[in-house]
């Protein structure tokens, strides 16, 4: 292959791959990865910068299983600390599987995905193996999650 055939493929085939990670689907998904990420390494700032500026709303297993508004994330937080400290929970991380369905309409959207906790309680280990669901709203140039479950 000539050389500048060689370039324009490289160049074609770059431009394919960055073409693909700037889908819809994939913008949508990028936040409910770094909100994954970030809590599993404890940076609750990187966390919260995934978060609507409005607000947010979480149903989760731990009473009172609801949280909604601007400190919601924050009181949510609170409550899983304790909850973790009173079931003698430690080293918890999350891992999201592949999403089982992804719907974008025009600037909401719908991620919804497997995801198993794995963590030692009392020291044994444990895991956990569920369904997230995301639903996030386009904010100016970014996705940003409004609720999960």
């Amino acid at each position: 292959m000539k050389p500048i055939a060689l370039l324009g493929a490289i160049a074609l085939l770059g431009f394919t791959v960055v073409a693909g990670a700037a889908t819809p689907e994939a913008q949508l998904i990028a936040p409910v990865h770094l909100l994954s990420d970030s809590l599993n390494k404890g940076d609750t700032k990187t966390a919260a910068s995934t978060l609507s500026s409005s607000g947010v709303t979480i149903i989760d297993e731990i009473s009172p299983h609801i949280w909604t508004g601007a400190d919601a994330f924050d009181t949510w937080l609170k409550a899983y600390a304790a909850w973790e400290q009173e079931e003698a929970i430690t080293d918890g991380v999350y891992k999201m599987g592949k999403p089982t369905g992804v719907v974008v309409n025009g600037d909401h959207g719908y991620v919804a995905l497997p995801v198993v906790y794995t963590f030692k309680q009392k020291g044994m280990p444990m895991r956990e193996v569920a369904h997230m669901v995301f639903v996030l709203q386009k904010e100016k140039s970014a996705w940003l999650i409004t609720a999960f479950t």
